[in-house]
């Protein structure tokens, strides 16, 4: 087992444990506050190109079309009334922890892709982003999530990968909570 995968099952694993009480209170606010499931299992696209559900606190109603955010021409017209909030912290990615310990996510690593991302899929099979598991956050999240045009996306994870190192994830995670904490880069 890799120090890497070891870190994540480590992190993963408490961090399920320390949040589960939080988890719980967002599970039920969704809920409360609009029709359908707490969670919402969306197939990603994850190492050597398979696919695998990962699930996310439900921020959209369920009527919302299934494509990436950017792609739907007024995101906030379909927001639940906690969506925004969920996603302006990234509480609703909480349950990726879920991923982590499975192995189909890491802590750090390219942001899983969509499965009819094709786009995205095709450039990073392109330049061999699709070797790497995919993370929570990566080097592109920490530089301009949703603000990055996909070219420069896939540079960033192509960059990832011929940097990556035990040191540079913890400097990615450094920079993500820091990110989380301000709520920067995320655009709806």
């Amino acid at each position: 087992m890799s120090l890497k995968r070891l870190f994540d099952i480590i992190v993963a694993g408490t961090a399920l444990v320390v949040f589960s009480a939080p988890m719980a209170m967002i599970a039920i606010a969704v809920r409360a506050t609009s029709a359908g499931p707490a969670l919402y299992w969306s197939k990603r696209v994850g190492r050597e190109n398979k696919l695998f559900l990962m699930p996310k606190f439900r921020t959209m109603r369920i009527d919302t079309p299934v494509v990436a955010t950017h792609l739907l021409s007024d995101p906030s017209r379909h927001l639940t009334p906690i969506g925004g909030f969920l996603r302006k912290t990234s509480l609703d990615e909480l349950p990726q922890l879920w991923c982590i310990l499975l192995g189909d996510m890491s802590l750090v690593g390219p942001r899983p892709a969509l499965f009819n991302q094709d786009d995205l899929i095709a450039y990073r099979t392109k330049e061999g982003v699709h070797h790497l598991t995919p993370g929570l956050t990566g080097w592109a999240q920490v530089n301009g999530r949703d603000e990055l045009e996909i070219p420069v996306k896939v540079a960033y994870d192509a960059e990832y990968g011929r940097r990556k190192s035990f040191m540079f994830d913890l400097q990615i995670l450094m920079m993500t909570a820091i990110k989380v904490v301000r709520a920067k880069g995320v655009s709806h």
